[in-house]
């Protein structure tokens, strides 16, 4: 399986055919393309926190679900620190309003409730959906290069396993965000990684002139989910990169900050 692209209402999302083809959920990733907001926001901004106008940012959002094909009515969401927390979301966690504060930190949400949608937002950084069609739990995780280091991938699959997820039975969609291509950093990139995962981080860093290196977080997170027990092709890698595309997704990189936001979707049906 693969990644694949549609536009409804002029508001183009990608989504992993895996997971599609699974039946019994919904999901989407986003792009900018198909929004209200302008000037650095242009156009389907869905950061809150970005310095965008609420109003257009909440429109934004009932475009982007209305494509996916999730409720809005019933959303999580998390403030995103780089860490590998993995928070259980109950219906106490759903927002009343999209710019209501969430009382925690999390880089990854978790549920078996069905019509609670959970998001997490990137712009480089990977935005990652687990869907377990068997038990029928749904995971969301949000993986920069800290979060990767420190496993949130597997830490996803690992609290689906309390709900009872086997990790064979699981799909996983690793969505548009900076590649190998772009992805050019210092040491501390490869030595957390290695710190973390030894040689078998070495085929995932590219050393390269100046004393720097080119690193594969795509594959680093995909090879995560192998080691938690993913079957290699229950996982769809989308092959857009953040930073070559700037017509069609924002990245921190390329704009120096100033941005709106990606984000992603999945919702148990």
């Amino acid at each position: 399986m693969s990644f694949a692209e549609t536009t409804k209402n002029g508001v183009t999302v990608t989504y992993s055919q895996g997971i599609a083809g699974a039946g019994g959920a919904v999901h989407a990733f986003s792009t900018r393309l198909g929004g209200v907001s302008a000037g650095i926001y242009a156009s389907l901004n869905l950061g809150s926190t970005r310095g965008d106008d609420p109003d257009c940012v909440r429109e934004n959002y009932r475009r982007f679900f209305q494509a996916a094909g999730a409720d809005l009515t019933q959303v999580a969401m998390s403030n995103q620190v780089h860490g590998d927390v993995v928070r259980p979301v109950t219906s106490a966690d759903r927002k009343r309003d999209l710019y209501d504060p969430e009382g925690y930190e999390a880089d990854g949400l978790v549920t078996d409730l069905p019509g609670v949608s959970l998001v997490i937002f990137g712009a480089d950084c990977l935005p990652i959906l687990l869907y377990d069609p068997v038990r029928r739990v749904a995971a969301a995780c949000h993986a920069g290069w800290r979060g990767t280091a420190l496993g949130i991938a597997q830490r996803a699959v690992e609290k689906m396993g309390f709900y009872g997820s086997r990790p064979e039975d699981i799909r996983a969609a690793i969505g548009p965000g900076i590649a190998k291509c772009c992805f050019e950093t210092h040491e501390d990139v490869p030595n957390a990684m290695t710190k973390a995962l030894g040689v078998c981080a070495t085929p995932y860093i590219e050393p390269i002139e100046g004393g720097k290196f080119k690193v594969d977080l795509k594959g680093l997170n995909a090879m995560r989910l192998k080691r938690a027990g993913l079957l290699e092709e229950h996982i769809d890698i989308s092959p857009d990169c953040t930073a070559c595309h700037p017509e069609k997704y924002w990245s921190h990189r390329a704009t120096q900050g100033r941005r709106g936001s990606q984000a992603a979707v999945i919702q148990l049906l």
